[in-house]
């Protein structure tokens, strides 16, 4: 097999967290007197981090300091709150269980806080991830390609040797930005039109074709 490491975006890649993410969002939102958004809406703000997901969720003229607020008592109420609606999406966890049968390693690198999506990725996917790289203050958002670094050099990975499944543009320019092959996932956040406009070359529409790319 070609790979032997498959790093996976979270959010509308392997897990459908929309809803607790919309929820969470707009809690927090209400309870400071900011007019909430619908589902639709917070989807459009999903894929650059929590900060920036807070920006667009926050009227245009909101100070820093608010913002800088709002950020911290969403990612506490979020990580309280992140495993009510969320679900795998159809047949992911059989599939990351097959790669793991078939010793093929799994990551996860994603723009949500790396707290928060160590404790998801430990309760849907118990003992299948292998390493997860998330929001942090020293490490820069995706698409800047760090997060996928650490992981290679984590598990001792070669770039050749290794995929990246991501929904979003930011997901396509992560992996492009870090030398890695790149597939799209339909299913996700985005859509296909969004991704082929985006630059996507690989494009799956569920995880049967996910895994013809992988294991062949």
């Amino acid at each position: 097999m070609k790979y032997s490491l498959v790093i996976f975006d979270l959010d509308g890649t392997i897990l459908d967290t929309l809803d607790d993410i919309a929820d969470s969002c707009n809690a927090v939102l209400k309870k400071n007197n900011f007019p909430v958004h619908t589902k639709k809406e917070i989807k459009t703000f999903i894929g650059n981090g929590i900060p920036k997901l807070i920006e667009r969720s926050l009227p245009p003229a909101t100070d820093t300091e608010t913002k800088e607020k709002i950020t911290q008592e969403f990612i506490a109420y979020y990580r309280t709150h992140s495993a009510i609606k969320t679900s795998p999406f159809n047949g992911m966890l059989d599939f990351l269980t097959e790669l793991k049968n078939a010793r093929i390693k799994i990551a996860v690198n994603t723009n949500k806080h790396e707290g928060t999506a160590v404790d998801i990725c430990n309760k849907y996917f118990p003992g299948l991830i292998d390493a997860v790289t998330g929001g942090r203050p020293d490490t820069p958002h995706k698409p800047d390609p760090t997060g996928v670094e650490k992981i290679l050099s984590l598990l001792n990975e070669k770039k050749e040797n290794t995929i990246y499944v991501g929904d979003s543009d930011v997901d396509i320019l992560t992996a492009q930005n870090a030398g890695i092959d790149c597939s799209s996932a339909a299913w996700g956040f985005r859509g296909e039109e969004f991704l082929k406009e985006h630059g996507a070359k690989k494009i799956v529409h569920d995880v049967n074709e996910l895994k013809e790319i992988i294991l062949g």
